[in-house]
């Protein structure tokens, strides 16, 4: 079920929005963001009834969809949004993927955070792909406002905060042409993958804390050894596609 939600989405985007390039980022913004939206609900509810409070996940995953609405923002500033039915498009099927996922991670967390982890891959291999086939044009081109804003002038502890397996202040991108924006966004999405990776594993509960917290301790030796090994896949099917689209 997990892959086939994925699927229908990959769908989508591949096939009405393959050479419409705004478009399809606003359209995969707007529906990234939902499953952190569903997260943070399911949470509040079960620390509303008493059952299980964890506040460092509920901020975790405000400060996803924190950087996931930044990424909206700079395709809006682009033009993402310019015709309503890229607009219906991403709205419904944002409203479709929230009831979705909040039943999901009602019934199974890891499966919730699986698909949001197959999500973030194919955003970073969407960036990934730009940056090779346009980053010519890209760094001719001057970044959004928002994005200068956001990544280098602005108040940078929620985007500390989604990192969870580096130390605040560590990253802190470069932001000079359009290129250095899309290149900050393909990174901001390896993040929010090693992150989900860390959310199913077994201890998690336990060990996974705001990079913030005062108590937080390392990651256990097998998450760090998932995302090593998901990073290492993710980087090695970038490989195996750039022959293919440089053709």
């Amino acid at each position: 079920m997990i892959r086939l939600l994925v699927n229908v989405l990959e769908l989508i985007l591949n096939t009405f929005y393959r050479h419409r390039r705004y478009p399809r980022f606003f359209v995969l913004e707007t529906v990234a963001r939902v499953p952190y939206f569903a997260y943070t609900s399911v949470l509040h509810l079960y620390e509303t009834m008493g059952w299980w409070r964890k506040a460092d996940w509920l901020k975790i995953h405000f400060a996803e969809s924190w950087n996931e609405l930044h990424h909206l923002l700079i395709s809006e500033e682009l033009g993402g949004n310019k015709y309503w039915i890229d607009r219906f498009v991403a709205h419904a099927g944002a409203l479709v993927y929230y009831w979705i996922v909040v039943s999901v991670y009602i019934l199974s967390p890891r499966s919730a955070y699986h698909f949001m982890q197959l999500v973030e891959e194919h955003a970073y291999h969407t960036y990934d792909e730009l940056l090779k086939e346009h980053g010519d044009e890209l760094k001719t081109q001057a970044p959004p406002q928002i994005a200068i804003s956001y990544y280098r002038n602005g108040d940078l502890y929620m985007f500390d905060e989604f990192q969870t397996t580096r130390p605040p202040e560590e990253r802190r991108p470069n932001i000079e042409t359009l290129y250095d924006v899309f290149v900050a966004i393909r990174d901001d999405e390896m993040e929010h993958v090693k992150t989900m990776v860390a959310c199913q594993n077994d201890n998690a509960r336990a060990t996974f804390k705001s990079p913030h917290s005062p108590d937080k301790v390392a990651l256990p030796e097998a998450s760090k050894a998932d995302i090593e090994r998901n990073e290492e896949s993710l980087e090695e099917e970038a490989v195996e596609k750039e022959p293919v689209e440089m053709q």
